[in-house]
């Protein structure tokens, strides 16, 4: 495991070592946490792990056992692109659903050398970008529809619209509504790596399809990208499947 194993650490100093190292753990819901705090006994164990050279991931299971009897499991992703094995370059990141790290998972960086890698001023490849341009604008196949699960979906909601760093994203009257969302489905629309002028960028659409307690449908579109200057990961959450797409095409122009 990354960390040796103490086996006279407390439940309690095992959980705040994990919220204390991960990134996300702002996003973990607070009935989760709360739960945790009842916490008497706990068990790690290595779930899954992927090496490449130049980069590794992991998944990790912390089960809690609470004071009323019942168990709450944590799974710990941890990845990185440091050279050499560099411990420094770890990342952890906390899911309290198999379903969510897994996806995260999926949205690390395997098919994205340069992630990591300093980008020093835009050289731009016409032929490439325009290839790029034509699949991002390009219509999806009409997607089967969508087999809504009721899981904290309005807390989903909630972590969706918070990582969004565009200025434009969804405001309060969203967030209002999606406050009754009681199923949620996610959708990866589109998903593709290229390599633009020597620098790997990548670029993922997301369909987060929530069920509202009065019978109705609406969707949330976060595009992960990037193309940013410094090359790091962003999100980006649009109210509708279009500007989603033209943010996209748009980050392409730029780069």
């Amino acid at each position: 495991m990354n960390d040796p194993i103490d086996p006279y650490e407390t439940s309690e100093t095992h959980l705040e070592r994990l919220l204390g190292r991960a990134l996300n753990s702002f996003e973990l819901p607070d009935a989760t946490v709360e739960r945790l705090g009842s916490a008497l006994a706990h068990a790690s164990s290595l779930h899954s792990s992927h090496h490449e050279a130049g980069l590794h991931r992991a998944t990790y299971r912390h089960t809690y056992l609470l004071s009323d009897g019942s168990s709450l499991t944590l799974w710990e992703l941890v990845h990185g692109t440091g050279r050499h094995g560099a411990r420094g370059a770890e990342q952890h990141e906390l899911y309290a659903d198999e379903a969510e790290a897994r996806l995260a998972a999926s949205r690390l960086p395997a098919g994205f050398p340069g992630f990591a890698e300093d980008i020093s001023g835009p050289v731009f490849d016409l032929d490439t970008a325009l290839e790029l341009l034509t699949s991002l604008m390009t219509p999806p196949p009409a997607p089967l529809p969508p087999m809504y699960v009721p899981d904290d979906s309005a807390d989903h909601a909630r972590r969706v619209l918070r990582r969004a760093e565009n200025g434009d994203r969804p405001g309060e009257q969203t967030a209002r509504r999606l406050r009754a969302a009681f199923a949620h489905h996610i959708t990866q629309i589109f998903g593709r790596q290229y390599r633009v002028a020597g620098k790997d960028a990548g670029f993922t659409l997301y369909e987060h399809a929530f069920l509202l307690l009065d019978g109705t449908e609406t969707s949330l579109w976060e595009v992960e990208h990037t193309a940013t200057p410094d090359g790091r990961h962003m999100c980006e959450v649009y109210e509708a499947e279009r500007a989603a797409r033209e943010a996209m095409e748009l980050r392409a122009r730029v780069r």
